[in-house]
């Protein structure tokens, strides 16, 4: 033992000598796999690199596998055990909360608002270039404007953080109130507003058009029903009774300047944005270049497509950007996520039958199962975008022999059952796209539909595993339009109103409209609807017009579709739409099965978290979930 004592004293005085002989400087060598702060905010590309790493608290945008259509009525999800139906069915609890994206939950908004807290604060004494250090402010101030934003409409009011918490510190706060939330929310973008004018700024990054849209959202928001504490309680029983009304909206004040305010906001978004894309039509296009101009949106320029207009990226004023060189998990695989089984996809997000039914015919008419002609071809002569967002039993996709084989040579989509002859007898044949596939029989719609916005049209791109790089858009310039025409309403100018509403129609080849009073809210609610599914605006629109009870909350609706063989027609071995062949017989289904949908006033705003409410014992609970 004492042999191995003096074994260590002779290697510690070893090492000793070896460093006493060493220079001074190797002693102050810095760390080769940290930075201190003091660096990063004093060197211009390392707090550039801090500002940029905040927009991964964007996530993927919307393209997650889950998308927020899937709590709407614009899609049902087709997966269980996904905490789906514990929203849908209206089980949510503090301690269930379901399914609840990274882009809305609360502790990831906040670690992700603590960044841009250090980046604002430290960026106050840092030495870097001034013109880039205002950028940068701009940017962070963007950024948390946008977090903040994201929480607000989700769960109504929060603690508004604006310091960079240490250790050890007593970390409780109190829910602000709402309205101080929305000054909050538009102060931070008027400062994003003014650091980023007149500066061009990459693809993906904020600007002050981006921080004018956000801004004219949260006012269109703030001037709502839901918000406006009188009109909710009128509506709902559940808010009525709720102690903390302040942290829902606003108790008092003059509703029509908070119109006043939104419209504003989006005129002041509409003036700075270019103009959008193809707004400036007296007249409808044609059906066919009226889909084209709606898939040119939805590509952003992303596509090379036949007939794609790559100018139609001028709608996006601020955008998630995928690039090939990154492993992202989302927008890419989107195709993957909502695409038809017949083609080795997952069927996803699945648009139900409502949203189908809510396009409305060329004439501007409503469609209605009641009226036999429209019954028996539920897909002619509708509204331009229906054909260039939904693929439905019929319609023409992709060469189908690129990845399943060359069993459908007609290259349609097929979510019915038909007759087919097939080895001398009539069979009763399931379509390939149907969830009885011969393809695959696991990953199929239960609507009989599937999502054919934001999936590359290129028919060299077959989804699968095959990446597509379409841009997930957080803000475009049709939604500012949308906010000044629902302004315009409320407040009386409905003539400015349908001049607006149809030049958006125009572009979609539908015909203007003279609806007024409640004809035109009507009317533009559900245009609103069609022209932005699928882009996280349905869920926040039906909440905040209190209408959640008869959208949210309805019954999803699936299409049952059955071929038969007309007399004397028969077709042999591989299926394809024909109607000179088969008698086509469509039925609206209603199904409960696989998610009973109930709406209960609860749902108007989210339960923050049991784990979050015992961290912090100054919150205060939502109604509904106290």
């Amino acid at each position: 033992m004492k042999r191995k004592i003096n074994y260590l004293q002779a290697i510690c005085l070893m090492s000793v000598i070896l460093i006493s002989s060493c220079k001074q400087d190797f002693l102050n060598t810095k760390p080769l796999d940290s930075i201190s702060s003091s660096a990063v905010w004093n060197d211009g590309p390392l707090a550039t690199a801090f500002v940029t790493e905040l927009y991964n608290g964007l996530g993927a945008g919307g393209f997650e596998e889950q998308m927020l259509a899937s709590l709407s009525d614009e899609a049902v999800f087709t997966h269980t055990g996904r905490g789906i139906n514990t929203i849908n069915e209206g089980s949510l609890s503090p301690s269930n909360t379901g399914w609840v994206s990274g882009t809305y939950e609360w502790s990831t908004m906040y670690s992700r608002i603590r960044g841009c807290n250090l980046a604002i604060e430290s960026l106050a004494s840092s030495t870097i270039d001034e013109d880039l250090k205002e950028r940068l402010s701009g940017e962070a101030h963007f950024m948390r404007a946008y977090l903040y934003h994201q929480l607000v409409r989700y769960y109504g009011a929060v603690p508004i953080i604006t310091k960079v918490y240490g250790l050890n510190e007593d970390y409780s706060a109190t829910r602000n109130t709402y309205e101080e939330c929305v000054n909050f929310i538009v102060a931070d973008c008027d400062t994003a507003n003014t650091n980023l004018s007149g500066r061009s700024m990459d693809k993906g990054r904020s600007t002050a058009v981006a921080a004018l849209a956000l801004k004219s959202r949260v006012l269109l928001y703030a001037a709502s029903d839901l918000h406006d504490i009188p009109t909710a309680k009128a509506k709902s029983a559940t808010i009525a009774g709720y102690a903390n009304p302040e942290f829902l909206g606003y108790v008092s004040g003059d509703r029509t300047a908070r119109w006043v305010a939104a419209k504003n906001a989006a005129k002041a978004v509409m003036d700075a944005g270019g103009g959008g894309y193809q707004l400036n039509l007296s007249a409808p296009v044609s059906s066919q270049q009226a889909q084209l101009n709606y898939t040119s949106i939805a590509m952003a320029g992303a596509s090379s497509a036949a007939g794609i207009d790559k100018s139609a990226s001028s709608e996006l004023l601020f955008a998630k950007y995928y690039i090939a060189d990154k492993d992202e998990w989302g927008g890419p695989y989107t195709g993957l996520f909502n695409g038809p089984n017949g083609y080795h996809n997952w069927a996803g997000n699945t648009p139900i039958g409502l949203l189908v039914d809510d396009y409305e015919m060329m004439d501007g008419t409503s469609f209605s199962w009641s009226n036999p002609a429209q019954k028996a071809a539920p897909y002619t002569n509708r509204d331009p975008r229906l054909y260039a967002t939904i693929l439905y039993d019929g319609a023409g996709w992709k060469p189908r022999d690129l990845i399943s084989g060359n069993v459908d040579p007609a290259n349609q989509i097929q979510t019915g059952q038909y007759d087919l002859v097939v080895g001398g007898s009539t069979i009763n044949f399931k379509g390939l796209d149907t969830r009885s596939s011969t393809i695959e029989d696991w990953n199929g719609s239960r609507t009989g539909y599937y999502c054919k916005k934001f999936t590359d049209p290129n028919p060299a791109i077959v989804e699968n595993n095959t990446k597509q790089f379409i841009p997930w858009p957080f803000f475009r310039y049709t939604e500012a339009v949308f906010n000044y025409i629902e302004s315009c309403i409320a407040l009386g100018d409905e003539a400015e109103a349908r001049n607006w509403l149809n030049k958006i129609r125009f572009r979609a080849g539908m015909p203007a409209v003279s609806d007024a009073g409640d004809a035109l809210v009507n009317r533009y609610r559900n245009e609103r609807r069609i022209e932005m599914v699928y882009e996280e605006q349905r869920y926040h629109d039906a909440r905040r017009w209190m209408i959640a009870p008869t959208t949210l909350g309805r019954k999803i609706t699936f299409i049952g579709v059955v071929g038969k063989f007309k007399p004397g027609k028969t077709l042999s071995d591989t299926y394809r739409y024909d109607p000179t062949i088969y008698d086509y017989t469509y039925t609206n289904i209603e199904d409960a099965n696989h998610e009973n949908r109930t709406w209960v006033d609860k749902m108007y705003f989210r339960p923050i978290s049991r784990d979050e409410m015992n961290k912090n014992l100054s919150l205060v609970q939502n109604p509904g979930y106290e």
